[in-house]
């Protein structure tokens, strides 16, 4: 039996940079931060003030007022993310969805941490005021398997329903994992990416006591500045992006616009650090992607980095890009997209799967921005500053996590 292949037929955003994708693509292209002073509570405290934030979102066309209070932000961006994405697919809704069509479509979006908000709100009432003021939704509003339940639930869609946890490359797991439902036979159409809203003082308070994040707070907008030799850390994001896999043979069936086929999926774990990343680990997931997509290290034109901005993992991933790539490694053109949106953490595999897709379907390399002063130790084309034009063909995307677990995606022009 042939494998079956899996392509994009649909994209859905909320970010920092936009919450749409034509406007978000947009900004990605003109290179324009989304990062900026912290809205959402009172950060003057912190040693972090600033993130990239999802800012004038309107979800009550989907959400009303009475189901918003019943729901984290993190379901909010994904219930929005996967409603664009699946609307930009031209799949059937309502009474158009036949009950065959719902039971071999399913959904895969996680989170990282999920509903850490709605938690800390839900702990100062239970401080104050006591256990009887606890929400009746506090749990259902917090695990993070209800925002790939609440899109499936909207969405009407009865085949595979999972969550993935693997951190920062939750996102991209829940795309690998999602491409693999199709690709074994458990569903045609897979809805699937990451979502997170981890904007707040425990959010913040956490990453910053691990030193992790960027102390620019007086420029936040140079803030996230991988490879650069000024780099201090990573700007936490929010937001959600969504993709529509579908079987090849299904999308083209249909006449779908086809942007890209998953042509491989790679997992690895490092199996040495809680948060240091190590060469190995992601070199081997590199290469373990590469081979499923039956694809040479020749063959790769541009590599969507994890590039988070922080000291050790912008020089540790150059140097697995190397010991993976070989030689093309300086030949490629890598980038940065977290350098305009922050690092969404369990959503960046999701909205950052979205712009390498779109860079192969538009021919055109998103910048990484802030590049003025390069590491020495970071010696590859990061696209500094300004958006390119280029021939692409084979992009590959990579994404690591705390815990030592790795992710790489590779998608074809098609």
């Amino acid at each position: 039996m042939s494998r079956r292949r899996v392509v994009v037929t649909g994209l859905g955003c909320v970010s920092p940079v936009g919450n749409t994708v034509p406007e978000a693509w947009a900004n990605i292209l003109a290179g324009k931060s989304g990062i900026g002073p912290i809205t959402k509570f009172d950060a003057s405290s912190f040693a972090a003030q600033i993130a990239g934030e999802v800012k004038g979102l309107d979800a009550s066309a989907l959400i009303n007022a009475k189901e918003a209070r019943t729901m984290d932000a993190f379901i909010h961006y994904g219930i929005v993310a996967a409603h664009q994405a699946y609307l930009d697919a031209g799949l059937p809704l309502g009474d158009a969805l036949s009950e065959e069509q719902a039971e071999r479509s399913g959904v895969v979006i996680g989170s990282g941490i999920g509903g850490l908000p709605f938690i800390e709100a839900n702990y100062a009432e239970f401080m104050s005021r006591g256990a009887r003021r606890i929400s009746p939704f506090f749990v259902p509003s917090t695990i993070i398997n209800l925002v790939a339940g609440q899109v499936s639930i909207r969405l009407g869609l009865k085949g595979p329903n999972l969550s993935l946890v693997t951190a920062c490359t939750t996102g991209l797991h829940c795309i690998g994992e999602g491409a693999r439902l199709i690709e074994y036979g458990d569903a045609d159409v897979i809805v699937a990416g990451g979502a997170e809203s981890t904007v707040c003082p425990l959010g913040i308070g956490g990453f910053a006591a691990m030193k992790a994040l960027s102390t620019r707070n007086d420029d936040p907008e140079a803030a996230s500045r991988p490879w650069d030799r000024g780099r201090d850390g990573f700007v936490l994001g929010e937001g959600s992006g969504v993709l529509v896999l579908e079987e090849y043979e299904h999308a083209k069936a249909r006449g779908a616009r086809i942007y890209a086929e998953v042509a491989g999926y790679g997992m690895s774990a490092d199996a040495s650090h809680i948060t240091a990343p190590n060469i190995e680990g992601p070199r081997r997931a590199m290469l373990a992607a590469l081979r499923n997509a039956g694809v040479n290290a020749d063959e790769v034109d541009y590599l969507n980095a994890h590039g988070t901005s922080t000291p050790l993992g912008d020089v540790n991933e150059s140097n697995a890009i190397k010991a993976a790539l070989g030689d093309r490694a300086h030949q490629i053109v890598v980038s940065s997209t977290k350098s305009m949106t922050g690092h969404l953490l369990g959503g960046a595999g999701g909205l950052e799967s979205v712009f390498t897709v779109l860079a192969l379907h538009h021919q055109k390399i998103p910048p990484t921005i802030n590049l003025h002063d390069p590491d020495p130790e970071c010696d590859l084309d990061y696209c500094a500053n300004t958006a390119r034009d280029a021939k692409l063909n084979v992009a590959v995307k990579n994404n690591f996590g705390f815990g030592g677990t790795n992710g790489t995606l590779v998608f074809k022009r098609i």
